[in-house]
């Protein structure tokens, strides 16, 4: 691997689908679905980006349905919020002001799962011999994919397009990846610092509301 470790790939790969897929089995708990749907929807919001990630780049089988430790994650994640989230809705009943709520920990958990396959995108696709242009756009579209499939399945419309800065984190911290690794500075350090980057610009956009540029309208939307 370009960090010197295969492990790195694998760490920020099952941290990647375990905070995604916690993040899809959460809506799909809000949007009223069964245990197959929670698992489902977690699976696609775990594992949608990797898979359209290894398609880019020829991997086949992709890695997201041929490595166990992906799944089990994913699968992980969707029973703990099947398990949980009475207890969790009824602990924040009894705290109405509570800051923790569920749409909080959604937008936590897809911060932590964008951040986290910018940089595993941007080195998958470095390892395989992509050039700089392509490493970024496959590192954001594996940030962003498996939250697009998430929504689309939930009926509702993608974050990354209506939503605080989405997608420009995820590209930011690809390009990152893609400097680093151009001026021999990659190493699990400064791979990791990436994350915490991309994550970091991902909640300030959320508490401050910063959006990309849209638009203008001349008359309301109804």
């Amino acid at each position: 691997m370009l960090t010197d470790t295969a492990s790195l790939q694998t760490v920020l790969d099952v941290v990647g689908v375990l905070v995604f897929a916690l993040s899809g089995a959460i809506v799909a708990v809000r949007r009223g679905l069964d245990l197959f749907g929670i698992l489902v929807l977690g699976w696609v919001a775990g594992l949608g980006g990797g898979i359209i990630r290894d398609l880019f780049l020829g991997i086949t089988p992709p890695v997201a349905v041929s490595d166990w430790r992906l799944l089990a994650a994913a699968v992980t994640a969707g029973l703990g919020v099947f398990l949980l989230h009475g207890t969790w809705e009824q602990a924040s009943a009894a705290r109405p002001h509570a800051r923790w709520r569920v749409s909080y920990a959604v937008r936590m958990l897809d911060a932590a799962g964008l951040a986290v396959f910018a940089v595993s995108g941007a080195l998958v696709a470095l390892d395989r011999s992509a050039g700089p242009f392509a490493a970024i756009l496959i590192g954001g579209i594996t940030a962003v994919g498996g939250g697009v499939l998430r929504d689309v399945l939930a009926r509702q419309v993608p974050e990354v397009l209506q939503r605080e800065l989405y997608a420009v984190p995820a590209l930011v911290g690809a390009a990152l990846v893609v400097l680093l690794h151009h001026v021999g500075a990659l190493s699990p350090l400064t791979a990791w610092l990436c994350v915490g980057l991309v994550f970091a610009i991902r909640v300030v956009a959320v508490a401050l509301d910063l959006n990309a540029p849209r638009a203008l309208r001349s008359t309301p939307v109804d």
